[in-house]
């Protein structure tokens, strides 16, 4: 319990998709130190995605030990800390020795597309057509189900694992529990509902594991070791830090990212929703108590689940491969610009895109359209288009695929959106965030205080120590200052637009035939 003598604070740990970071935020959702690390990616052939499982951890550690000093340099103790929140990439796939503890192969990261053989072979394989009603995902590249698959097929020493049943697997948020809690000595083995629902191995609506998917993918439970399901808030089944300047703090909230920023953003009621411009965009939808099982391109997934007496609430998720990623293949591969922020000036160095669209599909195409073959394209190139022009297209990209994704909410849902919640990187851009405001026709909503991700965590763990009790004594939290963006051209205009882009995805289709592969 809080006391009123000293003020209270709760840390967040948040392991992305490029880098680790942790904060330290007040009650009130301020954030009041942090440390952010950017770590490896690894490609070692086209389309495979990699990262190493130590520096995931050693990165972790390093934001955590950074972010406290800051904090008692700045006049606090660390037992302020109350407690901490985990928040991680979702589907990224760790496999283990339950014995040593040690990595049996890199992690292969969710954007990684190997798995397209895999794939296109479950989907003929008996019983496909009935998993997304069990587990609300599509057969695609992106669950971590086919990255297991692949890596039982190609990596010897992960299948003599499982064959002498030494074999753990996890998500991220899986394998820093273990680690943070020092490895196999405290043996702290779980996932939450919110990353357990992103494996395929779970059933939506019972929030456990499926003998039907298991059956599907053919593990055998007594091979493999899968770890314990449990909510996303919990004072005890997450244990606490075995090391460093925070040692022996507990760890009571843990969530995917996406679900920890529809926390962060406090869309506690059906109807709400909230878009992150990360490495990828993905939208999430509240739906309520019961999940919604999409029949146009989207995911059903678990929001959070608080437990207690309180039941889990679901959601419908659109994902999109590629944003953020986009404007770093312009700084990084092409040479555009020298650093990603600086994306908005060369785009509004032109008025408009030039008539050029560019189809971000170098993970091929996510929700709403699921096309594993499309690869990137970038049309109406002619002698007039510069730079900006394609900086422009770059960022529309994502806006178009929301739009896409919030067209297949409302007729999966019924609903019409009134306005859209926004972080992550890319909203920091105006540009990008009218742009999106003028494609899909209804005002983006963009909070002052945009790192929602790691206050979903941080509210999560607060919730499992009595730091807040009821969801009322949030709707405070990250209010000020929001700027609203409104639509500011004609709904003919952007349907023009949207035709326009429409065209471009079915033309990216294909690209590669099967004989080529």
């Amino acid at each position: 319990m809080a006391h009123a003598s000293k003020q209270t604070y709760v840390g967040a740990i948040d392991l992305g998709t490029t880098s680790s970071r942790f904060l330290v935020f007040d009650t009130a959702g301020n954030p009041v130190a942090s440390h952010q690390i950017e770590f490896t990616q690894k490609y070692p052939q086209s389309g495979w995605h990699e990262q190493d499982p130590n520096e995931l951890i050693s990165s972790v550690e390093e934001c955590v030990e950074k972010a406290t000093k800051a904090f008692v340099e700045d006049g606090h103790a660390k037992s302020d800390i109350e407690t901490i929140g985990i928040t991680n990439q979702r589907e990224t796939t760790v496999v283990w020795d339950s014995e040593t503890g040690e990595p049996l192969y890199n992690a292969i990261a969710w954007p990684d597309t190997r798995t397209q053989a895999i794939v296109r072979e479950l989907k003929e394989k008996k019983g496909a057509d009935k998993l997304r009603d069990i587990c609300g995902l599509p057969l695609s590249t992106y669950p971590s189900s086919v990255k297991l698959i692949w890596l039982l097929r190609n990596v010897e020493k992960v299948r003599k694992a499982y064959d002498e049943g030494r074999l753990a697997f996890g998500t991220p948020d899986t394998w820093l529990l273990y680690k943070l809690n020092g490895g196999k000595a405290s043996n702290i083995f779980v996932t939450d509902a919110t990353n357990a629902s992103r494996t395929m191995f779970m059933n939506l609506h019972k929030l456990q594991y499926d003998d039907t998917m298991l059956e599907f993918f053919e593990l055998d439970t007594a091979k493999i070791k899968l770890p314990k399901v449990v909510p996303s808030s919990d004072p005890e089944a997450f244990g606490s830090l075995a090391s460093g300047a925070l040692k022996g703090t507990r760890i009571t909230g843990c969530l995917g990212d996406q679900s920890a920023a529809l926390v962060g953003q406090c869309a506690f009621t059906p109807g709400q929703a909230k878009n992150t411009y990360g490495t990828g965009c993905f939208l999430l939808y509240n739906v309520g108590e019961k999940p919604v099982i999409s029949s146009h391109g989207l995911l059903a997934t678990v929001a959070y689940d608080f437990g207690g007496k309180r039941k889990p609430v679901y959601a419908l998720e659109g994902s999109i491969a590629v944003a953020g990623s986009g404007v770093k293949f312009l700084m990084h591969n092409f040479g555009f610009i020298e650093a990603s922020h600086k994306i908005s000036e060369l785009a509004e160095t032109v008025e408009d895109n030039g008539g050029c669209v560019f189809v971000t599909a170098f993970s091929g195409l996510f929700a709403p359209y699921w096309i594993d073959d499309a690869k990137g394209t970038i049309f109406g190139i002619t002698q007039h288009t510069e730079k900006g022009h394609v900086a422009r297209a770059t960022l529309e990209a994502t806006c178009y695929q929301t739009k896409a994704i919030l067209d297949a909410m409302e007729k999966d849902s019924g609903h019409k959106l009134s306005q859209l919640a926004v972080d992550g990187g890319m909203s920091n851009s105006d540009l990008c965030m009218q742009t999106q405001a003028d494609i899909t026709g209804i005002p983006v909503d963009r909070p002052a205080m945009r790192e929602t991700t790691a206050l979903g965590a941080a509210i999560a763990a607060g919730f499992a120590v009595d730091i807040w009790k009821e969801f009322d004594e949030l709707k405070e939290i990250n209010q000020a200052d929001r700027k609203v963006f409104k639509p500011q051209i004609s709904e003919q205009e952007s349907a023009k637009m949207y035709k326009r882009w429409a065209r471009a995805v079915e033309m990216s289709r294909g690209w590669l035939d099967e004989t080529e592969q």
